[in-house]
């Protein structure tokens, strides 16, 4: 299937599609307005990304494509932002496009510029934000450094949008360039606080501590310090508090010093708290084992509330200071 006055013939890949009378160009991009320019090949094409029907078959057919085959698809799909923008944030268009990555450097030049010029929508975008965390994983090394520093950029907004969280998160996990891992990490720890008050934000938190980078935990520690209370009471809050009880280190002490510094009545309702109580008991089980001095310090602040944690969430920090009446 060839265009008139296209330099690009796309037959090879026309052909190799599993419609018996082709594809049908006459359906326009929903929510795209082509440009002047735009050619019967350009709705041709999007069809053929966005359709729900015959991702095996387009994968086989990518597969016979030559790298001057597979520029000059990627130069089509890439040659206007909207247009690229309308395919990467449909379900099956952004699949297709992932598909696409990694294939060639010369396509892949295109792709990472497209995705550049559009980052953000895209990188917060339900579907098109696959496209960029598949890109960080398979791009040469000065694609992804251009990416990275878009990443750096961006990285607050992403952190607090639903799909950018997600996003940021697996480019965190996935980080393999140490200086731009180290930065990002440095970013969340010193933005902690907002983060871990945001409804998005305190997953990005959450997953830079399971890291346990141990410099990364003493910066989120330091962060929240004069925090944790205040996070503990809340549900997402309360587990970012619990991660930083989890190893024997000064984030922890951090987190265990706050709760002895506050006054006993709002450690006891902290401790009966649905969110809190898994605060309070894990740091008594984290100083127990590593901070006995600290553990005892906690019981004997606890122990006049004993019988107001028998009667609720507490209960299972009631149990604690039962099996230790004998000893206090």
């Amino acid at each position: 299937m060839a265009v008139a006055g296209d330099t690009f013939s796309m037959s090879t890949l026309f052909d190799a599609l599993p419609y018996p009378n082709g594809i049908s160009g006459s359906v326009p991009p929903p929510g795209f307005a082509p440009r002047a320019s735009a050619t019967h090949l350009h709705a041709a094409m999007f069809n053929l990304m966005t359709c729900c029907d015959g991702m095996s078959s387009f994968k086989e057919m990518i597969a016979t494509l030559d790298k001057t085959e597979l520029h000059r698809m990627a130069s089509s799909l890439t040659s206007d932002s909207d247009y690229f923008m309308a395919i990467v944030t449909n379900k099956h268009g952004s699949r297709r496009v992932q598909k696409l990555l990694g294939k060639s450097d010369d396509a892949d030049a295109l792709f990472c510029a497209a995705i550049l010029r559009r980052f953000l929508h895209i990188t917060t975008d339900k579907y098109a934000s696959y496209v960029t965390i598949r890109a960080m994983v398979v791009f040469d090394e000065d694609m992804k450094k251009a990416m990275y520093e878009k990443v750096l950029y961006y990285a607050l907004d992403l952190a607090r949008d639903q799909h950018g969280c997600i996003a940021l998160n697996d480019i965190i996990t996935d980080a393999d360039d140490p200086y731009y891992r180290d930065q990002i990490l440095d970013l969340v720890a010193y933005n902690a606080l907002c983060l871990s008050n945001d409804a998005s934000g305190n997953f990005v938190v959450q997953r830079v501590l399971a890291l346990k980078d141990l410099r990364t935990m003493h910066n989120i520690a330091v962060s929240l310090c004069g925090h944790c209370i205040d996070l503990s009471f809340k549900k997402y809050g309360s587990y970012i508090v619990e991660k930083l009880l989890e190893v024997d280190h000064e984030s922890m002490v951090v987190v265990v010093v706050e709760l002895l510094e506050c006054d006993g009545d709002r450690l006891m309702r902290l401790a009966r708290n649905e969110y809190g109580n898994f605060v309070v008991c894990n740091a008594l089980k984290s100083t127990k084992m590593s901070r006995i001095d600290l553990f005892w310090c906690l019981v004997q602040k606890l122990m006049p509330f004993i019988h107001l944690l028998r009667r609720s969430h507490g209960s299972n920090i009631a149990n604690i200071l039962e099996s230790l009446k004998l000893r206090y």
